[in-house]
This record gives structure tokens, sequence and C-alpha cells, in this order.
């Protein structure tokens, strides 16, 4: 399935259905009196965050959404029906955002949440509602109200407990292919990664969700190369992977590179928890991995881990420092709640 994070949806709820105008005639009953009911209330345009999805792709083939109008009102005081809600189904991550992209109306963090983005309008009066006592026979009805028109934009950051950032072909499929049963497009060339990828990772008897993020280049923040675009999908990992290509040039180099990107793109991404380490190992000699090692060192202020994708050399030792950091924020989460239950009485 192709992976998309943006889309842009018109949306349009019902609109109200018009009262009727009527009056009650029977045999044998000279005055009926007025008898028009009331137009439907139109369908509302509802956005909902649904289990099993990790994509907007079904927004690329499907970009308008109208909710149904409600029924005209009948004689015999019959109410027209209220139209039928036009639902929008989204995955856990998703924020929905005014036409302009920078208007936030929702974030869908939970999965159940649902938000009523167009709200449809209201159904007219019937002449029935007019009745007085000095008005017996009203011959006036209300015209049903119209729904509201609007494009919105969607706008996916993905969810995950870990995500694995760096340079372009810095072994972060690689990792993702060794430790999870995803399958993403790997080759010896950068970019290769062009849309996230996710895994489930298993590691002593616990799980964690990975996130593959496609590689930050210099000036990505500003949109060079794949852009800011995929920055935005580092925001709500729980801890950040950085993996650094020992066979580059500059390790040190290297790791203050994303580092600056992060730092301009800003939202906290720098405060989040960070696992620097250098990969590739196996293709390196010891007097390289301790030179690597020491530049590398120099620029992140502490010593990175080492680790070999391919011949799986520190790899639990890096899944269980990840795990680590997960289950404390995890525990933090939830602490409150916890609390909470524990003073009830």
């Amino acid at each position: 399935m192709k992976f998309l994070d943006e889309a842009k949806v018109y949306i349009a709820s019902g609109a109200g259905g018009n009262g009727c105008i009527a009056f009650r005639r029977e045999k044998f009953i000279e005055f009926g009196g007025p008898s028009g009911g009331d137009g439907g209330r139109g369908g509302d345009v509802v956005i909902e965050a649904v289990n099993g999805l990790n994509t907007l792709i079904d927004y690329r083939y499907q970009q308008h959404f109208k909710a149904q109008s409600g029924g005209p009102g009948m004689g015999k005081d019959r109410h027209g029906a209220n139209g039928k809600d036009a639902t929008l189904r989204v995955p856990v991550g998703t924020q929905v955002y005014e036409e302009d992209g920078e208007t936030l109306l929702a974030d869908f963090t939970e999965v159940g949440q649902s938000v009523t983005i167009a709200k449809g309008g209201n159904g007219g009066f019937g002449n029935a509602y007019f009745k007085s006592a000095t008005n017996q026979s009203p011959r006036r009805a209300n015209p049903g109200q119209p729904g509201e028109e609007r494009t919105i934009r969607l706008r996916l950051k993905l969810i995950a407990d870990a995500g694995i950032i760096g340079l372009p072909n810095a072994g972060k499929s690689t990792f993702l292919a060794t430790v999870t049963a995803a399958k993403p497009k790997i080759a010896d060339y950068p970019f290769t990664t062009l849309h996230p990828q996710l895994g489930v990772v298993r590691v002593d008897e616990r799980e964690f969700v990975l996130a593959d993020l496609p590689g930050l280049i210099e000036g990505a923040h500003e949109g060079v190369g794949l852009g800011d675009r995929f920055l935005g999908h580092t925001e709500r990992c729980r801890v950040l992977l950085h993996l650094i290509d020992g066979t580059s040039e500059d390790a040190g180099a290297d790791y203050k590179t994303v580092r600056t990107e992060l730092k301009a793109y800003g939202q906290g991404l720098t405060d989040k928890p960070e696992i620097v380490v250098l990969t590739k190992i196996d293709s390196l000699t010891p007097e390289a991995i301790k030179a690597q090692t020491a530049k590398l060192k120099k620029a992140c202020k502490k010593a990175p881990m080492l680790m070999s994708s391919a011949s799986r050399q520190g790899v639990p030792e890096v899944l269980r420092a990840l795990w680590k950091f997960i289950a404390a924020d995890r525990i933090d989460a939830i602490a409150p709640h916890a609390k909470e239950e524990a003073w009830q009485p």
C-alpha cells in the first residue's frame, strides 16, 4: 500500500429540509387546523480516528464528501427525515487543518476520537409550528437552513514509540528490516526510502513500534531534498534512534548536520531522548572504529553505541536501550491515572 501523509478534501454538510404548509382535511371535520410538519435536519460531516489505518491513501481517489440533506416536512404533522452523516475515517495521528494549512481544527491521538467538522443545517418549521389562538390557520413555513462548505487539509504524523533518523544511506532501512518483519526498499544510494516505514519490534518479550523516516540533509527544514515534510513524523516519537554511517568521512560532522536540522525545525525535537549509534562497523577496521567513535563522542558529548545490522552485532543492546526509554515514558504517561485510581475510596 502506498504511503500518503497529506490530503486536501472538500466537505459539505447537508441542508435542512423545508417546512410544509398543509391543513387537515378529513370527512366530518369542517375546520381542520394546520398540519404541516417540520423539515428534517441535514447530515453532519464527521471525522473519526479508527484502528487499522496508517495512511491517507483513500483520500487520493476521493476528495469530495457531502452529507445527505434533510427531507421536507409533510402533511399530517409528519416530520421530514434527518439526513445521513458523512463520516471520514482517518488513522490515529491525523491532524485536520483549515485550507491555509496553519489553523488546526482537530488532532486525533486515540482510536475512537471523533469530531464534527461541519454541522448540517436545521430543518425549517412547518405551518403547524406557527398556530396560535390569534392565528389559527397560518400560511407560512420556514425553509431549511443551508449546510456548511469548506476545504480542509489532512496531515498525518505517525505515532511510533521510536523513530530512526540520520543522513541518507546511514543504514536506517537495513536496521528496520533486521529487527522487524517490515520489508523496506534497500539499496546503496541516497534517498532509497521515500516514504516512512513502520515495523513492530519484539525484544525480551516486549513489543514497540519503530518508524524508519526518510533521510535528512542539510537545509531539510527549509524544504531541501525531501524537505521538512517528514520531520513532523518525529514529533510524536518517544525516543529518537540516531544512526551515523561509520564509513562516512566524518561521523561527528554527520551528527551535527542532522542535529542542526532538528533544532531549526523546532517543535521540541532536540529535547527528545536520543540514542546515538555508529553503524556498519563490520565494514571498518578497529582503528577506523576507534577514530570515528572519538569524533562522534566529541560531537554528541557521550559515548555512542556500536552496531552492524548486517551481522547483528550490537543490535540487541540497541533495542534494549530503546526499550528502557520507551518503558519509562509509558509509565510517566499513565502515572497520573494510576495516582487517581489509587486515591479512589
